[in-house]
């Protein structure tokens, strides 16, 4: 046996048993990674409003604390408001329940030609088998819901925490930071932090101003309808369509159109065209003015950040996506070297053939060629020869 052989066997299995045990350790702690990188998007957030706060002569802890005092403020009447309007809600629809029972049974009887009533339709629902099974499982699973709900709470308080230290101690972690490296990376590392800074807030300013006028749209045609609870309504649109990606639109669309179905079916019609065309107005008009200066990007990179981030990370990935990949494209923009692109047809779409006469009068003059000219009008020179003088 070779002397490095017994050397090379414990060194293979040294760096088997650190892969293993690094790979246990970052499962264990992929739940905290994921809390902490959305607390740093959260205080890069906040950064630009703690950063205004504290320069006007206030304590940089005492401006994060009130933000965040702010934020939770906002966050709890807008909950406890959408409660009330669901509670409210439900009541009703439970209360009308049997009024909308009659109508569908009286409206397949008329159509199909049966002989339903309510209250064997009542009877069969509430002695169905599948109804019995739902209930016990639904009373198995308290203990399930109560523990979810509690570990979100404790993941919530996790990152409003590193958030907060983040945003209160940004200066301290840059200095920190900086101090491990060579004063070449310091720049480009408070660089590469100002971007982000300027392009996550910028984000979620233009979100914030898109959600609000989004709400003010809403409001006035839900108030113009009569439907109830018009300001929650609006302020759960506004907010649902601009900060949950992809799906947030239908999501934020669904409760006022089931809303508006309680007070009249047409009224649910409205609401959904409604928010079909204002979504395209959206889309093609106020959201390229508002995110052109903040979050310069393709909509096709956004739409496919989206997806990747949804990919990695699930709906955490699909919120900071965009911002990330904002900040990457606008840090990498400056090392990229570009060139002036050249005056040439084909930059802009166009054919060779594009440049000279139209096609149809290309077409009549190639028609109109004498035989064995290969195609050469009358008084052309043939290709490849040159006059005698």
């Amino acid at each position: 046996m070779p002397a490095w052989l017994p050397r090379a066997m414990v060194l293979a299995l040294a760096l088997y048993a650190c892969f293993r045990l690094g790979s246990w350790a970052f499962d264990q702690l992929i739940g905290l990674l994921i809390n902490v990188l959305i607390a740093f998007f959260l205080a890069l957030a906040i950064e630009p409003a703690v950063s205004r706060m504290s320069a006007s002569g206030m304590r940089r802890g005492l401006a994060t604390f009130l933000v965040f005092l702010a934020v939770a403020i906002a966050s709890a009447g807008f909950v406890v408001l959408l409660g009330s309007m669901l509670a409210g809600q439900i009541v009703d629809m439970v209360e009308d329940f049997p009024k909308y029972l009659d109508s569908v049974i009286n409206w397949v009887n008329q159509s199909f030609h049966t002989e339903l009533s309510r209250v064997e339709v009542q009877d069969s629902l509430l002695h169905s088998d599948w109804l019995q099974k739902y209930v016990q499982n639904s009373a198995t699973g308290v203990l399930d819901v109560s523990t979810t709900v509690l570990g979100g709470l404790f993941r919530l308080l996790t990152i409003f925490l590193f958030s907060f230290y983040f945003a209160a101690d940004g200066p301290r972690l840059r200095r920190g930071l900086c101090s491990v490296l060579p004063p070449s990376r310091q720049a480009e590392v408070l660089r590469a932090w100002e971007i982000a800074v300027a392009k996550t807030g910028g984000y979620l300013y233009s979100r914030g101003l898109m959600a609000l006028i989004s709400g003010i749209a809403h409001y006035i045609l839900l108030a113009a309808l009569g439907v109830p609870y018009a300001p929650a309504l609006a302020v759960w649109v506004g907010l649902v369509s601009q900060f949950i990606p992809t799906i947030g639109t239908y999501l934020a669309g669904a409760l006022p159109m089931l809303i508006a179905f309680t007070v009249d079916p047409w009224y649910a019609l409205w609401v959904l065209g409604f928010v079909v065309v204002y979504q395209q107005f959206e889309n093609y008009v106020l959201q390229p003015k508002l995110t052109s200066r903040t979050v310069d990007i393709h909509p096709a990179v956004a739409f496919g950040s989206v997806i990747a981030g949804t990919a990695l990370m699930g709906a955490v990935g699909a919120l900071i996506a965009i911002p990330a990949v904002a900040t990457l494209q606008a840090f990498l923009g400056a090392y990229v070297k570009r060139y002036d692109v050249t005056d040439d047809p084909r930059v802009q779409g166009q054919h060779p053939w594009q440049r000279g006469e139209p096609l149809s009068m290309r077409l009549r003059r190639l028609w109109h060629a004498p035989e064995g000219d290969g195609g050469q009008g009358a008084g052309e020179v043939p290709r490849g020869r040159q006059p005698r003088p």
